[in-house]
């Protein structure tokens, strides 16, 4: 009690010091531009260009910070971002580990944090801590949910596990070790590997040992190619399950034949070249691209998709909020965080979100779509 009190006088000094208001709209972004996490991170931050440099007739700044994948390096960039640049919302980061430190800083300034990471517990279950952070990418039990339906329905009775150690994997084998009995399935194996590993032979033995019907991976980006390269290798012919941390074309590329048939509930983005050209979800998505591609020359993933919805939610929420308080004030965070939680069926490249004050993602089953890597291209199952 005492360190948290502290931690507030803290923030609280810092806050005295600083100008009343902002002239300028300041919103910080913390992303894993390098480390494990940079599949993630880099496009995030090549994101940022195309990102509107005015909202409600307000110029907005941006402040990026890299965080190395490291969760210390995440908490100090935040720490100086609140109290050094005075910013009035937080993005990021990109890893789940990274951003679960990071809410303690938020709640300790009063800045609203919308996370660019996966897991649930980031925002659930609701409490003083998570009253202010708020997530773009679907819950993993959400997306949990929706794929066990499908593996299920397939008829796979048993299923293998190998996820990455750290949030992102552990929050999956919770929800799949959850759910899988509710709907006849049984898990074989628990088997785990860091980020930074070059290698999953091990695991995927022992997988393999087990004769699954099937193996779900949960893990995200390139790291993710490891354990169904190492399972393709070893003979494995059975079906792969992965996440929707999956979607790029980066996986495609490095994986090659190896993920060739890789299942997945993923984000309309990833399948939105399929949907037809009137949907709300491509209509986004084509707005993005076409921004992205203007700064940028090149094609956008869904990485960067997630830092563009963030600044979406973020754009929706400013107009109410100025008309509370001017940028730079406690009120106008608040105000902010009032807002982010008051935004109704907002179609965004990850979903279509209703927050509320018991969800602080948004998302239901509309938003998981089927997808599968068939002939080196993401592509929707009908």
């Amino acid at each position: 009690m005492k360190l948290a009190v502290a931690g507030l006088w803290i923030f609280a000094s810092a806050m005295l010091v600083a100008p009343d208001a902002n002239a300028d709209i300041k919103v910080g972004i913390v992303v894993s531009a390098s480390g494990p996490g940079s599949a993630l991170g880099q496009p995030q931050m090549r994101t940022i260009a195309a990102l509107p440099k005015e909202i409600a007739g307000e110029k907005v700044v941006y402040i990026p910070l890299d965080d190395e994948s490291d969760p210390t390096k995440g908490t100090q960039n935040v720490r100086r971002l609140v109290i050094q640049d005075g910013v009035d919302i937080l993005i990021g980061s990109s890893l789940t580990p990274v951003t679960m430190p990071m809410l303690d800083v938020a709640l300790e300034s009063r800045t609203p944090i919308i996370s660019l990471a996966a897991a649930t517990a980031i925002v659930q279950p609701i409490d003083d801590r998570r009253r202010w952070a708020f997530k773009v990418v679907p819950n993993d039990d959400l997306m949990a949910s929706a794929i066990l339906k499908y593996i299920a329905k397939s008829g796979v009775k048993t299923l293998g596990y190998i996820g990455v150690s750290d949030g992102y994997g552990e929050g999956y084998y919770k929800e799949i070790s959850r759910l899988a009995p509710t709907m006849g399935l049984t898990v074989t194996t628990h088997e785990v590997y860091a980020r930074a590993d070059t290698s999953a032979t091990g695991q995927a033995l022992k997988v393999i040992a087990t004769n699954p019907d099937a193996v779900f991976i949960a893990s995200a980006g390139t790291p993710a190619v490891l354990p169904q390269e190492a399972l393709r290798e070893r003979g494995y012919a059975g079906k792969i399950f992965q996440t929707h941390g999956v979607a790029s074309e980066e996986f495609i590329k490095l994986g090659g034949a190896n993920v060739e048939g890789a299942v997945f509930t993923g984000e309309a983005f990833t399948i939105a070249d399929d949907l037809p050209a009137n949907d709300p979800f491509r209509q986004v998505r084509d707005e993005f691209v076409a921004s992205y591609e203007k700064v940028n020359g090149s094609s956008p993933n869904i990485f960067g998709a997630h830092l563009w919805d963030a600044i979406a939610l973020f754009k929706r929420a400013v107009p109410n909020a100025l008309k509370v308080a001017k940028p730079g004030t406690p009120e106008f965070r608040a105000a902010l965080r009032d807002e982010l939680e008051r935004g109704k069926d907002v179609y965004l490249n990850n979903g279509l979100s209703t927050m509320s004050a018991t969800d602080h993602n948004g998302y239901d089953e509309r938003s998981a779509f089927l997808i599968k890597v068939e002939g080196g291209k993401f592509r929707l199952v009908k």
